[in-house]
């Protein structure tokens, strides 16, 4: 099947603003207590969290580190299986941390995450993603910030791809079968 780009679902302005009360949100929530650490979920999440934590005040001690993981390959399907490609490089044990994924729909791929990161002993566990597909879940997982719901369609743009391609766009749109 062939896509391509129709309708933008969130605009520049949009994401900008929202990531801009989130980061607000995760500050308040975390405060200065202790480093929080900020994970990443690659590739997809980068974009969207590089916007979240230039937002963050700079007197909170804020650590990146990054995963690889995948469930969709070149498919506009989750597979179901999670494969970690990339770990990460410091220790989360005593540690606020903050999962950063950019879309969660089936909750398969964050479910997993969930419990391995918690499984390190983390002081705390929070996940925040960009958009939640909710209407396609397969396994309750809880989402402590949220940019935004959407309806079951495929989208890309801001991180989010399919087969590698539109990653780049400024704003998020839908795709569409070209009939190809």
């Amino acid at each position: 099947m062939a896509y391509k780009l129709d309708n933008v679902l969130f605009s520049e302005e949009q994401i900008k603003a929202r990531v801009r009360e989130l980061a607000k949100d995760i500050a308040r929530d975390f405060g200065n207590d202790k480093p929080l650490a900020v994970v990443g979920i690659l590739t997809g999440a980068a974009f969207f969290l590089t916007d979240l934590v230039r937002e963050l005040p700079e007197n909170l001690d804020v650590r990146i580190d990054f995963m690889s993981v995948a469930s969709y390959g070149d498919s506009d399907k989750s597979s179901g299986v999670v494969r970690i490609f990339h770990d990460l490089k410091s220790s989360i044990e005593n540690k606020n941390v903050l999962i950063v994924e950019d879309i969660v729909d089936t909750g398969l791929t964050l479910s997993h995450l969930q419990e391995l990161l918690h499984n390190r002993k983390p002081a705390s566990l929070k996940t925040c993603v960009l958009l939640d597909k909710y209407e396609r879940r397969q396994t309750e997982v809880k989402v402590d910030y949220c940019g935004f719901k959407i309806p079951d369609k495929f989208v890309v743009g801001y991180g989010l791809d399919y087969a590698g391609k539109w990653r780049h766009l400024k704003e998020i749109k839908t795709l569409v079968d070209d009939g190809k």
